[in-house]
């Protein structure tokens, strides 16, 4: 315990580790003011009661609660998500595209240039849904094209000056400033689940007993996730000899450190907008709403929505996994640095032995990703309250998880680059130094 005060004390000892850890708290507060702003011309009031479930209650965690309260941040950032994922798929079908991502530094400016355009149509084109769907309440301004109009534009320059707080983050702050917009966002969300939670227990069936046990199984399932996001498996590099001058070079072993989960939350994800579709085809075709299949695959508690949704997410962990994870410019890189994995021949065999052990740490990780992502529902069907349940895995646990240890892990960088303890600990040894990992290989950033 006193180790870790005086870690404490070593961080608020360096100024631009204090500085950036000051900003990102000023910036993330006034995100959090915003969200409580209500969009011009509706009644904050006559959203306060209104229950935010299914995909609703999703996007509703995702943006802090300023979905269901009628926000100027309604939206939050997932459009700018959604422009990300879009340019990242295109990187891969379009060659234009293919060539911006290999151009370095003025390749990325193009594309994030290309994210922020494509941010700005996704979120007009959501806007106008939100207003035509979720300002039930004040449904004599529906008709209004005025309204319509100005409202479009608020929630879009809303999301545009949380995309660029995010950035500010990044550049000024400490961590992935838009992943860091989402965890506040999910973590407002959880005081109220746990009171929510607290009260029905006591007051209803279960008891106090009843919450401990899920305060503990919370817990575990936290442990668990981190092991997922964390668990890596090393490849030995050995690098040739050079001597240059008196000096000598390489003639060490290092590793590349392959993540057991190397395309993070991406496939549930996608995963999750698959699912949406049995939803959205009962809202436009009603001949269809009794349909026994699409009510199934639209009720998050059945077992052949659950069943379907955990097959996604394994079948798009590979996809994933497969266009983010290249192992032959590892292997190239590798050659051209004089470096070999100790009994495989460099080139084609290097980068086959690669993809093999990609593709076997691929499967249980896929699998352990699918069982985090139905444990809310299990949790909802032993009785637990549907707000609560969301943070027994899924999504938001897996961001939560994933941008914590990220941002540790800059602090801990800072702490150990001026010969400070760090926070976590790293597992380093003696005498061999862990390879940075390649493109794709690292914890995939929200």
């Amino acid at each position: 315990m006193k180790k870790f005060f005086t870690t404490l004390s070593n961080i608020w000892k360096i100024e631009d580790l204090r500085v950036r850890i000051i900003n990102t708290l000023l910036f993330l507060l006034i995100y959090r003011v915003g969200s409580f702003v209500v969009l011009p011309g509706v009644n904050g009031a006559s959203f306060a009661n209104q229950k935010a479930e299914g995909l609703v209650g999703l996007l509703n965690m995702f943006a802090g609660g300023s979905f269901s309260r009628a926000s100027i941040f309604a939206l939050g950032v997932m459009p700018y998500i959604s422009a990300s994922i879009v340019v990242q798929l295109l990187g891969i079908a379009v060659p234009y595209f293919t060539k911006l991502q290999k151009e370095g530094e003025s390749g990325r400016n193009k594309l994030n240039q290309w994210t922020r355009y494509l941010t700005i149509g996704i979120t007009a084109l959501q806007a106008i849904g939100y207003v035509r769907s979720q300002i039930g309440p004040d449904a004599r301004l529906i008709g209004d094209p005025i309204f319509t109009l100005l409202t479009t534009v608020v929630l879009t320059a809303g999301t545009l000056f949380v995309m660029w707080l995010g950035e500010k983050i990044t550049d000024k702050g400490i961590g992935n400033g838009i992943s860091l917009i989402i965890m506040v966002g999910i973590i407002a969300q959880l005081p109220g689940a746990f009171i929510t939670e607290f009260s029905s227990r006591t007051s209803g069936t279960g008891g106090l007993v009843t919450f401990i046990v899920e305060i503990v199984a919370l817990i575990g399932v936290v442990m668990f996730t981190i092991l997922i996001v964390q668990g890596t498996r090393k490849i030995a590099v050995q690098y040739a000899k050079r001597i240059v001058g008196n000096k000598q070079y390489g003639g060490v072993r290092q590793y590349i450190p392959l993540k057991v989960n190397a395309a993070g939350v991406m496939p549930i994800i996608f995963a999750q907008a698959l699912m949406f579709i049995p939803q959205t085809v009962q809202q436009f075709f009603p001949n269809a709403a009794s349909n026994g299949i699409l009510i199934a695959l639209s009720n998050y508690n059945s077992w052949q929505h659950n069943l379907l949704f955990g097959i996604l997410i394994i079948l798009f962990t590979y996809f994933y996994t497969a266009i983010t994870v290249n192992p032959n410019q590892m292997a190239d890189d590798m050659k051209k640095n004089g470096g070999f994995i100790p009994g495989i021949k460099p080139g084609k065999s290097t980068a086959d032995f690669i993809d093999g052990v990609i593709s076997k740490i691929t499967l249980p990780g896929s699998i352990f990703l699918a069982i985090i992502a139905i444990i809310p529902a299990i949790a909802s069907l032993v009785g637990v309250s549907a707000i609560f349940a969301r943070f027994f895995g899924g999504t938001s646990l897996i961001i939560l998880v994933g941008v914590v240890l990220d941002t540790l892990q800059q602090i801990e960088s800072h702490l150990l680059m001026r010969h400070y303890d760090g926070l976590m600990k790293t597992g380093r040894i003696k005498g061999r130094t862990a390879m940075p990992a390649a493109a794709g290989t690292s914890p995939t950033a929200i």
